[in-house]
């Protein structure tokens, strides 16, 4: 009865969607570092399919969530990875991901 077809649409919301997603940071230097010395050197810190990848190679599972508004708030993060018996709180996917292998790689 009240269906709102798209040439309903008024002007505000349409403009809320054409704004661009901010980039998410890379993964931290410090964390490339740590994964250079395992001989991970030939990966971006923002490629994050080659760290998923990586990851996916060194550890039977993981789960990664993404923070809502207010707990990303709370907690100064936007990703959460569960790895094992633990997490990870980060600021973008590459990093989680990056996190989480250095972590999986540091276990026997």
């Amino acid at each position: 009865m009240f269906s709102e077809s798209p040439d309903d649409a008024t002007p505000d919301s349409t403009a809320r969607d054409n704004h661009p997603t901010p980039a998410e940071p890379p993964a931290p230097d410090d964390v490339m570092a740590a994964l250079a010395a395992y001989g991970v050197t030939d990966v971006a810190a923002d490629d994050e399919v080659a760290l998923r990848r990586l990851l996916e190679a060194h550890t039977a599972g993981y789960t990664l969530y993404r923070l809502t508004p207010a707990a990303a708030r709370r907690w100064k993060a936007r990703y959460r990875i569960m790895l094992s018996a633990t997490y990870l709180d980060c600021q973008s996917v590459a990093e989680a991901y990056a996190r989480a292998l250095l972590a999986a790689l540091g276990q026997p």
